[in-house]
């Protein structure tokens, strides 16, 4: 049976393939956006695109009335600027301010959603070296800790409503159509490919086409609740990572990016992009979701090899 379901942060990577996705099994697609002639050009196909403001819940709200879902994916690029202390705020408000404000519009409206999924990170866990990291691991002190805490805090409190709560913390999205394994490729192209920092750290990875899935799995599930780690089960290092790439695509692998050349680069946010974070799904693999994707050759060869 299909479903109807509001959608925000549709025109990102994540957004733009699981917008497809509902819209290609049947679902009802309303795009909540900043950009209407934008969204029509990225998103094919749904049934409404409605100007979306976040601080003006007055002019939206009503349009989250006897919708089943809403899939909460809207946010400030983490790695877009440098982290300036403006910037930083931007960052932590997109998400803060924009998921509160969608909280609070349920109690308005009179046919609540069943599920409300919000997007997070693996970035919640910090820098944690070599701990392995379940759902229930603490929070680590960053930055990015901070913010996927306040935001996750934020994301729970629809369970007021009587509506159910996911937070899908997501490791390194790898896709063939943009995002950190685009960036990441640039280098190899130049036969300069190589890992960030020491390598030693810990990469949570995941192809997008089980991320996809994995969304999916939570909107259709009820008995999902709470944090969700979206990571492949194969662990690996970024050290590994970037021989990986170099193997896939035949490019050499052997010239790392020191962490003082990132923080001259990027500045604070160099310290987030080298973060050990050995995450494993661990209520995906309790509950039975099969990955497509397990390790990393079978991820790049379907990615990269045409």
């Amino acid at each position: 049976m299909s479903k109807k379901i509001v959608v925000t942060g549709a025109t990102g990577l994540i957004g733009e393939s699981l917008c497809k996705a509902l819209i290609d099994r049947g679902d009802d697609i309303t795009v909540f956006t900043g950009s209407i002639h934008k969204a029509k050009l990225i998103i094919k196909g749904a049934k409404e695109y409605i100007y979306w403001d976040y601080n003006k819940p007055g002019e939206w709200a009503n349009f989250l009335n006897s919708k089943d879902a809403v899939i909460h994916l809207a946010g400030a690029s983490i790695a877009g600027k440098r982290w300036t202390d403006s910037y930083k705020e931007t960052i932590l408000e997109s998400r803060k301010v924009s998921t509160q404000k969608l909280v609070q519009a349920f109690e308005s409206i009179r046919q609540k959603p069943e599920v409300f999924i919000s997007s997070s990170a693996t970035g919640y866990y910090g820098n944690a070296g070599d701990e392995i990291l379940t759902e229930d691991s603490k929070n680590g002190n960053d930055f990015l800790s901070l913010v996927c805490r306040i935001w996750e805090e934020s994301a729970v409190k629809a369970k007021n409503f009587g509506i159910r709560s996911v937070s899908i913390r997501t490791g390194i999205a790898l896709s063939s159509d943009g995002g950190a394994l685009k960036q990441m490729l640039l280098p190899y192209k130049f036969f300069m490919g190589g890992h960030l920092g020491s390598g030693k750290q810990w990469f949570p990875w995941i192809h997008i086409a089980d991320l996809i899935r994995i969304y999916l799995y939570a909107l259709d599930n009820p008995s999902v609740n709470g944090a969700v780690n979206a990571v492949a089960p194969g662990q690996i290092n970024a050290k590994e990572f970037a021989k990986c790439i170099g193997k896939t695509i035949h490019r050499p692998s052997f010239f790392p990016v020191p962490l003082i050349a990132l923080k001259l680069a990027v500045g604070e946010a160099a310290s987030s992009i080298v973060a050990s974070q050995r995450v494993i799904p661990k209520k995906l693999l309790d509950a039975g979701f099969k990955f497509k994707f397990e390790n990393v050759d079978e991820a790049l060869k379907d990615l990269l090899i045409i």
